[in-house]
């Protein structure tokens, strides 16, 4: 068998196509919690703390060229001057999107073997045979007695 060949049938086992679309929806999905959590939960979050805008907090390690007296007011200033920052904010947010991720799964997951655990119990027990079969075997009974 030949390299692409095998190349071939590794490709299209259900897993591979399976872990591709898998792929595909967990980083749509990861657009949408980057989006709860910057624009819907952090917001409010920030208001309640004073006013933080979460994305813009860090701490300024190294001025840039231009720095001016005051401080940067935004992170994207203190990047635009060349400063090195510590993004605290931005570390924050990841970690409330993973949170959020990672409760998704857990749901999905837990309804997914929910439903492996009920699948062999919504079997039917064997129905009781037919009255053709009983004649029949008791015909095939008294046949074999004789």
């Amino acid at each position: 068998m030949s390299l692409a060949q095998e190349f071939k049938e590794f490709i299209m086992r259900g897993n591979v196509i399976d872990l591709a679309v898998g792929m595909v929806i967990g980083t749509a999905f990861s657009g949408i919690v980057k989006s709860l959590v910057d624009d819907v939960i952090m917001p409010p979050i920030g208001i309640l703390i004073g006013g933080v805008d979460f994305s813009n907090l860090f701490i300024t390690l190294k001025d840039g060229a231009n720095a001016p007296e005051a401080g940067y007011s935004t992170l994207a200033a203190a990047q635009a001057a060349g400063a090195v920052t510590l993004n605290i904010g931005l570390f924050i947010n990841t970690v409330i999107s993973f949170l959020i991720i990672a409760a998704a799964i857990f749901v999905v997951i837990k309804l997914i073997n929910k439903l492996k655990r009920e699948a062999p119990a919504a079997e039917e027990a064997p129905a009781e045979p037919s009255e053709e079969v009983l004649l029949l075997r008791e015909i095939r009974d008294s046949l074999s007695k004789k």
